[in-house]
């Protein structure tokens, strides 16, 4: 068996198996529910949860969810292929975690998302870059005690069509900013302004589907002064224009 990439659309409709190979799965853009041997997480944007060979887990997304995801085939495999990275390689996949991807590591999963993932060189080498950028980085532990989601949401909901600010969740969570952003890294492995900038879109895409609103409006409505930016924002977040999306409710 030999590496395989493939981009998938996630959506409400849970999953739960397990499979004899390990899984890298990297967050392109919405939220994606797993749970991993009865342990949750949740994977985002700028995130990459771990999968070893056999783990049992199950995953959902209740907005919908684009992953990049590398199917690794055997140990054998890691070993023939990933050289003096084998070894760290073996390690990062014998266990669950979520890794938070840097700045060069995220430039690679879009690139290869972006790529013809059905090519078998690009696949066989993209497979092993993407695990030897990985045997650096450290899964961040969770907290005892999650960040008020629901408390966040709400705010934003309320308050979306009007400039929001990373130090309005700062002030909810009782956090000074930066410990805001260090704890969102941890616990979603994306920064504060970019769960902002998700949740609008989410609205957005709910408003899309189940309202006849003008797309302008729409925009006004998640704070979106301009409709160019925010059909760019839409297309960067969903893989789609808002017109697009809405003819596809």
């Amino acid at each position: 068996m030999r590496p395989s990439l493939t981009l998938r659309h996630y959506l409400e409709a849970p999953i739960a198996h397990s499979h004899d190979h390990a899984q890298l799965v990297f967050g392109l853009s919405g939220h994606l529910d797993l749970e991993v041997d009865g342990r949750g997480s949740q994977v985002h944007e700028s995130s990459v949860m771990v999968l070893p060979f056999s783990a049992y887990h199950a995953c959902g997304s209740r907005d919908g969810s684009r992953c990049l995801v590398l199917d690794v085939p055997t140990e054998h495999w890691v070993l023939q292929s990933l050289g003096d990275h084998a070894d760290a390689s073996r390690r990062l996949l014998d266990q669950p975690a979520r890794l938070a991807l840097d700045s060069r590591q995220r430039q690679l999963v879009h690139w290869l998302a972006h790529s013809p993932v059905h090519d078998p060189l690009i696949v066989q080498h993209g497979a092993v870059l993407l695990l030897a950028s990985l045997n650096r980085p450290r899964a961040q532990p969770l907290p005892g005690r999650r960040l008020p989601y629901a408390a966040f949401n709400a705010h934003i909901e309320h308050h979306a069509a009007r400039p929001l600010q990373v130090a309005d969740l700062a002030r909810i969570a009782n956090l000074s900013v930066a410990r805001l952003h260090a704890r969102f890294m941890a616990e979603c492995g994306q920064t504060p302004m970019d769960y902002l900038r998700s949740r609008r879109l989410h609205m957005a895409l709910g408003l899309l589907r189940e309202t006849s609103l003008p797309i302008g409006e729409v925009s006004e409505r998640v704070g979106y002064a301009s409709h160019s930016a925010f059909s760019a924002a839409m297309l960067r977040e969903f893989g789609a224009s808002p017109g697009a999306l809405r003819r596809t409710a």
